[in-house]
């Protein structure tokens, strides 16, 4: 394959250390590059290398002639003055970008809620991130470097991504670097893996998948030192073995040879031993939403007909509604949506800091909830402290996974280093304040631990170590992310906000790429307030034929008939529902009793649960339906 651009011996060091010694490394036509490592270890140093931004010490890079460059830092540059529109297709006029394909669906993937009119300085952090990934996206280049292209993506939004990379070029021609810790996006686009480690480039064929199981075998040879890193990544390799069909068939390795280095390799969690002990904990009640609905008030006014005169009513903006969700013992679960489905409100009602419009949130009385949010503000309190005075103020000592660790023993397996005890709060990075907020957290042993976005300033492996200790917690676990495979990783089961509602996925992430895609999100508010003109038909109204209201407007009344069918429909999907929560109990019993040994034994019964929760989401989307149109 044709040479792209490569390095030669590249030296560089700052005043503090060396970052790179002796590096030689290439690019050639059809590579597809994942760079993984530890924070801090050079990655996006190698990307201004490889792009021309920085000049080396010593060593050189070269790159083949007319080769055409893009790359997106993680810095924003787009200055504050230009227009959306203008920094996306620059003078090119509208009939030019609008008839290429790769221009439109660019647009429609990543800024399609972007006014094209808007200034950059109006924009928040996330929408000025996704306008340049655009800017970029939208040109023709040989070569693109992406430094963190998912910060500030959903779940949507990275599957788009992956999709257009993996589309972008035909299979032997262009180049892609990408910096990511999005494991499972590493996985969709890479299929050759460079580790950025002490100094070198470590290249692996594949993506993280093959990249895990060439590094258990690098590991396996290396000294003793090396064992604690050896058996995380085993760990993490049994996961990866174990998870879907279409992880497993992808990477390029030996099938045999994972087989036989997990063989001894126990399950990733004991989901029967963990659900006990959490009841230990919690009791049979932890916390349950019933029929509750969150509105917050909204700027917009509709005028509303009142006999022979127009009143106008202000309006709220419904965030969730008739949400009623039981949380059990030891429960791990994902939540999924878009930015602004309602995701932080809900886990607001599961922390009791958000208060709800209507229905009722029903507490245990054992129930200690810890939230970990996306801010750390609970740390400028100490942020004069040393790391080791900070945790011995907590407990002395904390288990984990049957095995009793003290505090220093716990920031060891956090990836904090013995000179880095006496360093004080503010002078930590990101990651490392990320990863000493956990550590209070699970300190203050909470039995209902809520993680909003945990995955900041993470790099893949401390990824890996937080998620190994979460595979020992006993407690119930709720999580809210973006990485999909953080939320396969430390999840059983996975629910949505779609349209205010709260829906289970028995089918999981891609069963709920699945709906999105189908546009089962409900419309934003704006859409809302258009009523249809007379004798409009139901496909002139909102998506699924159903008609919009605004507060006040009367709903076109049923027919007797109509009515009668839809209230004896409803009844029998509600018994329908009523036998199915009794079959999944049954099979949950089944299950606890079953032979833990037997796992075929076990996997039938899971399969038989997945099918009985597939119908009863089916059922209950039916229900809502019914219950709309009965009002």
């Amino acid at each position: 394959m044709a040479h792209l651009l490569g390095a030669e011996a590249l030296h560089l060091e700052f005043p503090t250390r060396v970052v790179f010694d002796s590096v030689t490394i290439g690019l050639n036509e059809g590579d597809r590059v994942g760079v993984v490592g530890r924070n801090g270890d050079g990655k996006s140093t190698l990307l201004r290398l490889l792009s021309g931004r920085l000049e080396p010490d010593a060593g050189r890079v070269t790159r083949r002639g007319g080769v055409s460059l893009g790359m997106l830092d993680q810095a924003d540059e787009l200055p504050d003055d230009e227009l959306v529109g203008h920094a996306i297709v620059g003078d090119r006029s509208e009939h030019e970008w609008a008839g290429d394909a790769r221009v439109r669906d660019v647009i429609a993937g990543l800024v399609r809620d972007i006014p094209w009119s808007a200034r950059m300085a109006e924009l928040s952090g996330g929408q000025r991130r996704r306008v340049a990934l655009a800017a970029l996206l939208t040109h023709d280049w040989d070569v693109v470097f992406l430094d963190e292209p998912t910060n500030h993506l959903d779940i949507e939004g990275i599957a788009w991504l992956a999709r257009h990379l993996k589309a972008r070029w035909a299979a032997n021609q262009g180049g892609l670097v990408v910096v990511t810790h999005d494991r499972w996006f590493l996985d969709e686009v890479a299929n050759t893996t460079w580790e950025v480690h002490d100094r070198l480039i470590e290249p692996f064929e594949g993506g993280y998948a093959a990249y895990i199981l060439q590094r258990v075998e690098r590991d396996r040879m290396a000294v003793a030192s090396e064992a604690k890193r050896q058996n995380l990544m085993r760990k993490e390799l049994a996961w990866l073995r174990r998870g879907a069909p279409a992880r497993t068939s992808k990477p390029k390795f030996r099938i045999d040879a994972a087989n036989q280095l997990i063989e001894n390799e126990p399950p990733v969690r004991d989901p029967i031993s963990l659900r006990s002990m959490a009841m230990q904990r919690l009791g049979k009640d932890v916390i349950d939403l019933e029929n509750v609905s969150v509105a917050f008030p909204s700027n917009l006014v509709v005028e509303v007909s009142r006999s022979d005169s127009l009143e106008t009513t202000a309006l709220e903006k419904a965030v969730l509604r008739n949400v009623t969700w039981r949380l059990s013992p030891g429960e791990r679960t994902g939540i999924l949506g878009v930015n602004g489905a309602g995701k932080s409100t809900l886990l607001g009602l599961l922390a009791g800091t958000v208060t709800p419009t209507s229905g009722r949130v029903k507490r245990g009385k054992t129930v200690k909830v810890a939230l970990l949010d996306q801010r750390l503000g609970e740390l400028a309190e100490i942020q004069d402290d040393r790391v080791a005075d900070v945790v011995a103020r907590e407990r002395r000592s904390f288990v984990s996974g049957g095995k009793e660790l003290t505090p220093g023993q716990l920031l060891e397996r956090l990836g904090f280093a013995s000179a880095q005890l006496s360093t004080p709060v503010r002078d930590l990075s990101g990651g490392q304040k990320r990863r000493l907020q956990l550590l209070l957290v699970l300190l203050d042993e909470p039995n209902v631990l809520i993680l909003d976005e945990p995955t900041n300033d993470l790099d893949t492996d401390m990824l890996a170590a937080i998620e190994d200790l979460l595979d020992t917690w006993p407690g119930t676990l709720i999580v809210v992310s973006h990485d999909r495979y953080l939320i396969e990783r430390v999840t059983d089961q996975q629910y949505a906000v779609l349209g205010g509602h709260l829906r289970h996925l028995p089918g999981g992430v891609d069963e709920y790429l699945r709906l999105a895609a189908r546009g089962l999100e409900t419309p934003p508010l704006a859409a809302t307030l258009r009523e249809p003109q007379d004798g409009a038909r139901p496909s002139d109204k909102e998506p699924g034929g159903r008609v919009a209201r605004a507060a006040g407007v009367s709903r076109p009344a049923l027919s007797g008939a109509d009515e009668r069918a839809a209230e004896k429909e409803r009844a029998s999907v509600e018994r329908k529902l009523e036998r199915l929560a009794e079959r999944i109990a049954a099979i949950h019993e089944r299950m606890v009793a079953h032979d833990q040994s037997d796992y075929e034994g076990l996997g039938r019964l899971n399969d038989e649960l997945r099918d009985a929760e597939s119908e009863t989401a089916a059922l209950e989307e039916r229900w809502l339906e019914l219950s709309e149109l009965l009002g």
